[in-house]
């Protein structure tokens, strides 16, 4: 079997790209970018077209919606903040974050509104880091009062309410009750854009100038960021969420006047980047190198390894993976990797191709993003598939496999 100095043989490299060419010529993915890169060396694919049905050619340069994608990257700004001691994991974000003191808790998850009891101690940067602060996307808890008016408020990047500005989104936040005790159970999703807001009211600055000022252009990240600007929208393909009945192609967001052709009310961190693999490929491997980055620190060493290393107790841990199994035949075993770190999935037990510590996440516009240190690899795949169908998950599912049995050494 040849091997080339990746450590990927090339039959395996070959067998990658028939996987994924397979996806496309079904006509269930109009076009994907994948990346994968080892011991220094790296390996692009780009099929199908931007458009479902035709259109201009997938490009390496191609522009994606990161979708929740975006977390394991945002959370970087504050790592940033953390490494300075202008945060300290274990302050209450109170004196930033006002709107969130004297919390009220929810007697029960299911409780009406105004059920509820005094928060047993305040909110922490490491509630917020670890998404245990009291209240996220809860899938087990769909139609409760809560989670109705946490989709009411726009709290969430859900259509048709739009997210307001970050000062009005936090008015809104603190006027609900906490499902949970901080620090009790972690939930998904609402951390993310709070550590966005969090990082604002500390620096001074808005969320995407110090992102861009530490994270992005220090990694050459030049086309990462909340919006897309007018001269790269060309790069930009639609994004679909086809009928998950009929299949039909329905586009979510166009790339000219579409919700990502300005910028945005609110700097999601949850969800809001767009990016490329390139962009996305430098960061990863940035994490891969302990937070050096061609020999410039980003992170720390012991920051990086906060991150990328399980934060969660058993008990905190009990929900994801509990909500992560029981829609196993919607994911297809996205989402079951066991530990969650800052921002990000930590594989803490072998269920599938990929080893303990490998870390990233995936999107619901089709986009995956994982390192592995054990193999000090870094695979990216993007597409512009919203999961209405089972369809990105599938092509995820058979990246990966793919990918790490090209593994040759």
């Amino acid at each position: 079997m040849g091997t080339n100095s990746s450590g990927f043989s090339a039959s395996g490299l070959s067998r990658l790209r028939d996987v994924l060419a397979r996806h496309v010529e079904s006509g269930k993915i109009p076009g994907l970018v994948a990346l994968v890169s080892r011991g220094g060396q790296t390996h692009v694919e780009a099929l199908g077209t931007m458009e479902h049905g035709g259109g201009a050619p997938m490009r390496r340069d191609t522009i994606f919606r990161m979708a929740s994608t975006s977390k394991p990257v945002s959370i970087a700004a504050v790592m940033v903040l953390l490494d300075e001691c202008r945060l300290r994991l274990d302050d209450p974000v109170d004196p930033w974050l006002p709107e969130l003191a004297d919390r009220q808790v929810l007697a029960r998850p299911d409780a009406p509104l105004d059920d509820t009891v005094p928060a047993r101690r305040p909110i922490t940067v490491r509630d917020v880091l670890t998404s245990t602060f009291g209240l996220g996307m809860d899938f087990t808890a769909l139609g409760t009062p809560i989670m109705n008016a946490v989709f009411e408020q726009g709290l969430t990047p859900n259509l048709p309410v739009e997210v307001p500005e970050p000062d009005e989104w936090m008015r809104r936040l603190g006027e609900l009750p906490l499902q949970y005790q901080p620090g009790e159970r972690w939930q998904y999703h609402i951390s993310n854009d709070l550590a966005g807001v969090l990082v604002s009211r500390v620096t001074g600055q808005s969320f995407e100038e110090f992102l861009r000022e530490r994270v992005f252009e220090p990694l050459g990240m030049k086309d990462t960021g909340f919006h897309v600007p007018a001269d790269k929208i060309d790069r930009l393909p639609p994004l679909y969420a086809p009928d998950p009945i009929t299949g039909e192609f329905l586009a979510w967001d166009e790339p000219k006047g579409g919700r990502w052709s300005r910028p945005p009310a609110f700097q999601g961190g949850g969800g809001g980047l767009v990016s490329t693999a390139d962009d996305y490929h430098a960061y990863f491997q940035m994490l891969l190198n302990g937070g050096i980055h061609q020999g410039k620190r980003i992170l720390s060493r012991p920051a990086v390894e906060l991150m990328t290393t399980n934060r969660l107790t058993p008990e905190q841990q009990a929900p994801r993976h509990a909500t992560a199994v029981n829609n196993v035949h919607i994911s297809f075993g996205q989402g079951q990797q066991g530990g969650w770190g800052y921002g990000m999935a930590v594989r803490t037990y072998r269920g599938d191709y990929a080893p303990i510590g490998q870390f990233g996440w995936d999107g619901g516009s089709g986009t995956s993003s994982y390192a592995d240190p054990s193999n000090q690899l870094t695979g990216i795949l993007l597409c512009q598939l919203g999961y209405t169908v089972p369809n990105p998950a599938h092509l995820m599912v058979d990246f990966w496999t793919t990918l790490y049995q090209a593994i040759d050494d």
